[in-house]
C-alpha cells in the first residue's frame, strides 16, 4: 500500500510540475516575419519559444521538431494540433513538424532551403536584429546570374549582389567578395537566410563600409561513389575534397565575373568568406591560392594555424586580412569543424605578422545568427 501512495505521489508532483510549467509560458506571442501572407502561426513569444499550429484531424501524433529536439503538441476537440518550444536563441531557426513519424513542413511558412531539403524556418527577434533589418536607405539589388561552366560541362547558377550606387555611378568599378553557404545549404543562403544584402546596404548608407560586390555560388560537396571507413586519425575531409569547386570557381566564376560586372580584379580587391562548410572551402582554397584573394573570412568552418602558413609561405605576403568568427556555444562546446582551437591559432598567424580579427558571437551556437553577426562585422574590414 504504502508503494501505491509512493507512485501516486511522485506522479501528482510530476503533473503539478508539468502545470506549473505551462502556467509559467509567457502568453504574448506574435506571429513570426517569415510566415506566409495572412498566416498567423508559428509564432514567438518574449521568451523565444516558438508556438506551432496544424489542422489534422486524423493524425495520432504531432511533434514540432526544432534545434534537434522533438516538441510533443496536443490536439483539440476540432483535430487541431498546439504546441510549443523551449526558449530559443535568437534569430533564424530551421524547423519541421513530425506527423505520424514523418517530417513535413509547416504550411504556414516560407521555404527555405537546408539541411538538403526546403523546408519551414522561423525568426526569432533578436536584440541586434537592426543590423539586417529593412530599412529606408538605398538598396544594393541580387540578381540571379545563369552561366555556362567549362569545367562541369553544365549551366550553373550564382546570385550576384550590386551595391546601391552600382547603376547610378556607370563608370566606377568595385572590390568583389565570393560568399559561401555551409553544407545542405545552396546559394539562396547567403540573401534569404543570411540578409547578407541588408546587412551591407545598411553598413554602406552608415558609412561603415565601403560598396562592394558579392558573389553568392553553390559549392555543395559530396563524395563521390561509396566512402571507406574512416581510420582513425585520417584528416578530414579527405585531401582534395574542394577541389570540384576551387576549379569552377578559379576557371568558371572569377573570369566570368570579371567580364560581366564592372570589378577591379586584382588580390587586393578579391576576398572570399564562408560558413561552416564554406568556411572549410575559403581554407582550402586561399591557402593555395592567396595571390587571388587578400581578403579571408571563416565563419565557424575552422581555422588557419601556423603550420599552415609554413607549408603556404606567400599567404603572409599575399593576405591583407584573415577574419575568424563563431559563436560563444561553439567554442564552449569544443566545436571548431577542424585545424584545432581557433583563438589560439588566430593569435599564432596575428604574431607573424599577418592581421587577424577574431569575433565570437555571444549566446549563439553554429547558426545563422552567429553568421550574420560575423559576415556584419567582416563586412566592415574589408578592402580598406
Amino acid at each position: 500500500m504504502k508503494t501505491a501512495v509512493s507512485i501516486l505521489a511522485v506522479g501528482l508532483a510530476m503533473l503539478g510540475s508539468c502545470l506549473m510549467t505551462q502556467a509559467q509560458v509567457v502568453e504574448d506571442f506574435k506571429p513570426s516575419e517569415l510566415n506566409q501572407a495572412g498566416k498567423e502561426y508559428p509564432m514567438v513569444n518574449s521568451e523565444r519559444r516558438v508556438r506551432a499550429q496544424l489542422l489534422a484531424p486524423e493524425a495520432t501524433s504531432v511533434k514540432l521538431d526544432i534545434g534537434g529536439v522533438k516538441y510533443d503538441m496536443v490536439k483539440d476537440e476540432n483535430g487541431l494540433w498546439t504546441g510549443e518550444s523551449d526558449p530559443q536563441d535568437e534569430g533564424f531557426h530551421y524547423y519541421q513538424l513530425n506527423v505520424d513519424g514523418a517530417s513535413v513542413p509547416d504550411p504556414g511558412t516560407l521555404f527555405f532551403y537546408g539541411a538538403s531539403r526546403w523546408g519551414s524556418a522561423v525568426e526569432v527577434p533578436a536584440a541586434d536584429a537592426e543590423i539586417y533589418a529593412l530599412k529606408n536607405v538605398p538598396h544594393g539589388v541580387v540578381r540571379q546570374h545563369l552561366y555556362y561552366s567549362k569545367v562541369s560541362g553544365t549551366i550553373r547558377r550564382c546570385f550576384v549582389y550590386t551595391p546601391p550606387c552600382y547603376e547610378s555611378n556607370p563608370d566606377a568599378r568595385y572590390p568583389v567578395l565570393y560568399l559561401q553557404h555551409g553544407g545542405g545549404e545552396d546559394e539562396t543562403g547567403w540573401a534569404s537566410q543570411g540578409k547578407a544584402n541588408l546587412i551591407l546596404d545598411n553598413l554602406i548608407a552608415d558609412g561603415k563600409a565601403v560598396p562592394f560586390i558579392i558573389v553568392m555560388d553553390n559549392g555543395t560537396w559530396r563524395p563521390t561513389g561509396p566512402m571507406a571507413p574512416r581510420r582513425e586519425g585520417e584528416p578530414w575531409p579527405p585531401a582534395g575534397w574542394a577541389d570540384g569547386f576551387k576549379n569552377t570557381l578559379l576557371q568558371d566564376i572569377i573570369p566570368m565575373i570579371d567580364s560581366v560586372y564592372r570589378t577591379i580584379p586584382d588580390n587586393a580587391h578579391r576576398a572570399m568568406a564562408g560558413l561552416s562548410m564554406g568556411g572549410m572551402q575559403t581554407r582550402a582554397i586561399t591557402l593555395g591560392n592567396s595571390d587571388v584573394f587578400g581578403y579571408v573570412g571563416m565563419f565557424s568552418g575552422g581555422s588557419i594555424s601556423p603550420a599552415d602558413i609554413e607549408q603556404n609561405p606567400e599567404f603572409k605576403q599575399n593576405v591583407k586580412l584573415l577574419f575568424i568568427g563563431y559563436g560563444s556555444r561553439e567554442l564552449e562546446s569544443g566545436r571548431y569543424s577542424m585545424g584545432g582551437d581557433p583563438k589560439t591559432n588566430t593569435e599564432q598567424v596575428n604574431a607573424l605578422g599577418i592581421k587577424t580579427s577574431f569575433y565570437v558571437s555571444q549566446d549563439t551556437a553554429h547558426e545563422w545568427q552567429t553568421w550574420r553577426r560575423s559576415f556584419y562585422q567582416f563586412a566592415q574590414q574589408l578592402f580598406k
